[in-house]
């Protein structure tokens, strides 16, 4: 078994540390990674610069560039065989919701996912590395599965980890992605030059967070796997669109 692990917090996160420490008895691993901190970065690629690959003391390798760079790279030139499956994460902080259309560490292993490997994105409810050490007991959990009963290719499944004691887990929940409100406002600002600045606002409150959903089942001390796919595409919406272009 050969794994690839990304992140999007770094090369240095101790989330990658402890995702690597739980899966190292199970598989072959490659670590690449991004440098520093890419959250938010989503499925961007850098076309703009070249890339540069390097590694670490500990061995992992790492590129200036973004957690899709980092997947994208190791599959077309920096690996010299195919991974039967990319993991990503462990993040710091949840990716539930319409939070996995910005996240990196979901864009990791959804670029996998685009060449058709098996991909899992693994991520931990609260920011501050609280209870991580249960967060890689489950992504070793996981894995151990994946290994075991082997995922269809490509599949990509989205995994939150709530914060608690892995004793105090509610167990596991196959969930849908739930929904937030808008962001809030914008925080305003001006730069020591004069300038107006702008920083994001944070996260808007959740809008769906009935039963069934990620955010649900994390509230409820339950681990949440949400299958997801990137076909875009509004089906349910063509014939409207076909009627109003006058195309019958």
């Amino acid at each position: 078994m050969f794994i690839l692990v990304a992140n999007d917090d770094g090369y240095a996160a101790p989330g990658l540390q402890a995702l690597v420490e739980a899966l190292n008895p199970l598989a072959e691993l490659m670590v690449v990674a991004p440098e520093v901190n890419h959250s938010g970065a989503s499925n961007s690629l850098t076309l703009n610069r070249p890339l540069s690959v390097h590694q670490a003391a500990n061995g992992f390798r790492y590129i200036n560039g973004t957690p899709s760079d980092c997947v994208h790279v190791a599959l077309t030139g920096l690996l010299d065989r195919r991974p039967d499956l990319i993991v990503s994460g462990i993040n710091n902080g949840q990716n539930m919701g319409e939070d996995t259309l910005y996240s990196g560490t979901v864009a990791a292993a959804a670029e996998g996912y685009l060449f058709g490997i098996p991909a899992i994105a693994f991520s931990l409810e609260q920011k501050g590395w609280a209870h991580l050490d249960s967060a890689a007991r489950v992504a070793r959990d996981v894995v151990e599965r994946a290994i075991a009963h082997p995922l269809p290719a490509p599949s990509l499944l989205n995994v939150n980890i709530p914060s608690r004691p892995y004793e105090d887990m509610a167990g596991v929940q196959v969930t849908r992605l739930g929904r937030r409100h808008a962001s809030e406002p914008v925080a305003r600002s001006t730069s020591p030059f004069g300038d107006e600045i702008f920083w994001i606002g944070p996260a808007g409150k959740v809008a769906d967070d009935t039963p069934g959903t990620d955010f649900h089942a994390v509230a409820q001390g339950a681990v949440s796997i949400t299958p997801l796919r990137l076909d875009l595409t509004h089906g349910e919406q063509i014939p409207s669109l076909r009627a109003w272009m006058g195309l019958g």
